[in-house]
């Protein structure tokens, strides 16, 4: 999907390229002080005119962003890419180690679930007692003894 890209006869303005790709133009100037975007030529009036490639690489950071990658991780893709050369290879470790990160945080929310899951389970139903300071749920009456 790709938007219609008209601006000023130089190039985009910030403004412009931002609200072409759905950002805030505080993004674009934060992207090319980080180095994702290059600096790019200026009006005679010292206003930025990005080009149509910009567009192009604003979408890939919006995507890589979505998959997850860090800024630092985009602009080595970036860098790669602006070489000429494909940047598959590298994206594909970029990506195989973000997929291990999810599939370990999800791993840790299935075991935040079961814990939420046995904590519900062990509410006492019906009438509640008043709480006990300090404790989540008051006694049931099963009391249970250490020394057992």
């Amino acid at each position: 999907m790709s938007a219609t890209v008209t601006g000023t006869a130089g190039g985009l303005r910030v403004g412009e390229l931002a609200r072409t790709v759905g950002v805030k133009p505080d993004t674009v100037r934060y992207y090319e002080r980080a180095g994702l975007l290059p600096a790019p030529t200026r009006t005679s009036s010292g206003y930025r005119a990005y080009d149509d490639t910009a567009v192009d690489r604003m979408r890939f950071i919006q995507g890589a962003q979505r998959l997850g990658l860090r800024l630092a991780d985009i602009q080595q893709l970036l860098a790669i890419r602006d070489t000429g050369s494909c940047p598959c290879e590298p994206a594909e470790h970029l990506l195989r180690r973000r997929l291990a990160e999810l599939d370990a945080e999800m791993a840790r929310l299935a075991a935040l679930r079961s814990e939420m899951v046995a904590m519900i389970d062990g509410l006492p139903t019906g009438d509640c007692a008043p709480p006990v300071p300090g404790v989540w749920c008051p006694p049931t009456g099963k009391e249970v003894n250490d020394d057992d």
